[in-house]
C-alpha cells in the first residue's frame, strides 16, 4: 500500500490577462495556492485552488496548520476517504470558502496523483463520457465595455468559430437591455449569448430585467441574486422562461441539492475550487445529471475542460485564459470546441520555472 510521505503548499499571484469588471468588482489578480504531494513509492501529485484577489494567505495557512499534517501516512488511492478525513477536522469552519477552497488544493492533488499512477488522463479515469465540449467566450463580455466594444467582439468570437459569448450586466434595466440587444441583432439568432449579473440585484429586479432581456433569447441568466438567496431564484425561475445559471458561489452538494429540489435553477455552474475539489465536484454534476439538468462550470477552464468531458450533461465550457503565464501549454481549441487532454494527471501542462519564479510564500 503506498502511504503519502511529503505534502507542502505554497502560494503565488498571477495578474489578470485584460481588465475585468462586472456589477460588484473589478478581478485584478488571481492568487493561487498550490498543493504539492509524494509518496514513498515515488508518486506524484500536483493541485491548485484560486482566488480573484484576497483570502489566499488565510487558504495557506489552514493548509499547512491543520490539513497537510493529516496526509502523511494515508493511503492516497482513497480520496474519498481522505478528503472525508480534513472535512471532518474542519468541521468547525464548514461549510465555507475558505475551508472548501483548501479541501480542493488537495484533492486536485490526490486525483493528479491517482491518475498518473494509473496511467489516464482525468477525464477518463472520472467517466470519459466524451473528448470533448463546446466553449463559450467571456473575455470580450465585461460591464466595463462601451456596446460598440460589446458588439465588435461578439462579431470577433463569432468570426473565430465561437457557439457561444458571455457578457455582463448589471447597468440600469434600459442601458442592460440595449446592449443585449444590439449585440443579438448584430451576431444573429444562431449564436449562444450568455448574461451575468454577478449576485448584484434582488428578486424583483431580476425578475424585471428578465421580463425586457427575454425578447434576445438570453442562453441563461448568471448569479442574477445572491447565492443564499434561493427563495429569490426560484421565484425568478418561475417567471422567466430564461434558465436560471447558479453554482459559482456555492461551496458544499447540499447547497445545490436544495436549488435542485426548489427548481431554482436551470444550469449548474459549479467551481472544482469552490465545492472542495474534483471529489465533491463529481457528486454535483451526477446530482444534477439525475434532475436532468446541465452542467455547465465556472472559471478554471483548464481543469473543467477535463471533468466536462467526464460527465455526459456537461453542456458548455467557459474560455478565460488565466493560466498561461504559468503552463508551457494552452488547451486544444478545434471547431470552437476544447478538446480533451491526452497527458495523465490533471492535463495541465505546469511551468516549474515560472511558478517558482511567482512564489510568494
Amino acid at each position: 500500500m503506498p502511504v503519502i510521505t511529503h505534502a507542502e503548499a505554497y502560494l503565488i499571484d498571477i495578474p489578470v490577462e485584460t481588465l475585468r469588471t462586472d456589477a460588484l468588482q473589478t478581478f485584478l489578480a488571481q492568487e493561487t495556492v498550490f498543493v504539492e504531494i509524494r509518496t514513498d513509492d515515488g508518486g506524484e501529485g500536483t493541485g491548485y485552488t484560486y482566488t480573484i484577489g484576497t483570502g489566499g494567505t488565510a487558504v495557506l495557512a489552514l493548509l499547512r496548520d491543520y490539513l497537510l499534517p493529516r496526509l502523511p501516512g494515508q493511503d492516497p488511492r482513497r480520496v474519498e476517504a481522505v478528503w472525508r478525513d480534513l472535512f471532518l477536522h474542519t468541521k468547525a469552519t464548514t461549510v465555507g470558502a475558505i475551508t472548501s477552497l483548501a479541501l480542493a488544493a488537495v484533492d486536485t492533488a490526490l486525483w493528479d496523483l491517482r491518475c498518473k499512477e494509473a496511467g489516464q488522463p482525468l477525464w477518463v479515469l472520472a467517466g470519459g463520457a466524451k473528448d470533448r465540449i463546446p466553449l463559450y467566450d467571456t473575455e470580450g463580455g465585461w460591464l466595463q465595455l462601451t456596446t460598440e466594444e460589446l458588439v465588435s467582439g461578439a462579431l470577433a468570437s463569432r468570426k473565430a468559430g465561437w457557439p457561444g459569448i458571455k457578457m455582463k450586466v448589471g447597468r440600469s434595466p434600459r442601458e442592460d437591455a440595449d446592449r443585449v440587444g444590439a449585440v443579438r441583432a448584430a451576431v444573429g439568432d444562431d449564436f449562444d449569448v450568455m448574461l451575468d449579473a454577478n449576485q448584484a440585484l434582488t428578486a424583483s429586479d431580476a425578475i424585471r430585467r428578465a421580463k425586457l432581456l427575454e425578447p434576445y433569447d438570453p442562453y441563461w441568466f448568471e448569479e442574477p441574486l445572491p447565492a443564499e438567496d434561493v427563495a429569490g431564484h426560484e421565484a425568478l425561475s418561475r417567471n422567466t422562461t430564461i434558465p436560471v445559471a447558479v453554482g459559482e458561489s456555492m461551496y458544499a452538494p447540499g447547497q445545490f441539492a436544495e436549488y435542485v429540489r426548489r427548481g431554482a435553477a436551470g444550469v449548474v455552474q459549479v467551481d472544482v475550487a469552490r465545492i472542495g475539489g474534483i471529489t465533491p465536484w463529481l457528486k454535483v454534476a451526477h446530482l444534477a445529471e439525475a434532475a436532468n439538468i446541465v452542467v455547465c462550470p465556472h472559471f478554471l477552464m483548464e481543469l473543467h475542460i477535463s471533468l466536462c468531458c467526464a460527465v455526459p450533461n456537461s453542456r458548455y465550457l467557459e474560455h478565460i485564459p488565466q493560466l498561461r503565464a504559468i503552463t508551457r501549454e494552452e488547451i486544444a481549441v478545434e471547431d470552437g470546441q476544447a478538446l480533451a487532454p491526452s497527458a495523465p494527471g490533471l492535463g495541465i501542462a505546469w511551468d516549474r520555472d515560472a511558478i517558482d519564479d511567482r512564489r510568494k510564500a
